[in-house]
Order: C-alpha cells, then structure tokens, then sequence
C-alpha cells in the first residue's frame, strides 16, 4: 500500500527520521480496525432504532450545554 501525504506533513515527518513511519500507520489502522470492530459488535446488538439515538443524543446535547453554560 502506499500512501500519500501532503508536502508539508511529509517535511515534518522527515525531522524524525529515526521514526519507523510505516510502523505508526500500521498499528493506527490496527487500532481503528478494532475500534469499528468493536462498535459493529455493540451496535449489532442494540434494540434502538437510529430515531431513539438521535433523540437521546439531542436530549444529551441539551442537558450538557445547560449544565455547563449555566
């Protein structure tokens, strides 16, 4: 796989040559890999429907701005 960087994060990663790059990215995508595993399996088993979510996220929102705006 190769990937692509924008110049100017290429240049900076340069300064820390002593970095094994490939390594870092290769364990960031194991790490994502088990973070999307594991919320496939919590979310497989979920009786909400996404309406309940955005409701009770919405709801969440609220009571959170309240408590810390006031």
């Amino acid at each position: 796989m190769t990937l692509a960087v924008p110049s100017e994060l290429k240049h900076r990663m340069e300064q820390f040559s002593e970095i094994n790059w490939s390594e870092i990215a290769r364990q960031a995508f194991m790490q994502k890999i088990a973070d999307l595993e594991f919320l496939r399996r919590v979310t497989s088993k979920s009786k909400l429907t996404e309406e309940d979510a955005l409701r009770l996220g919405a709801d969440l929102n609220r009571k959170l701005s309240k408590r810390y705006l006031s």
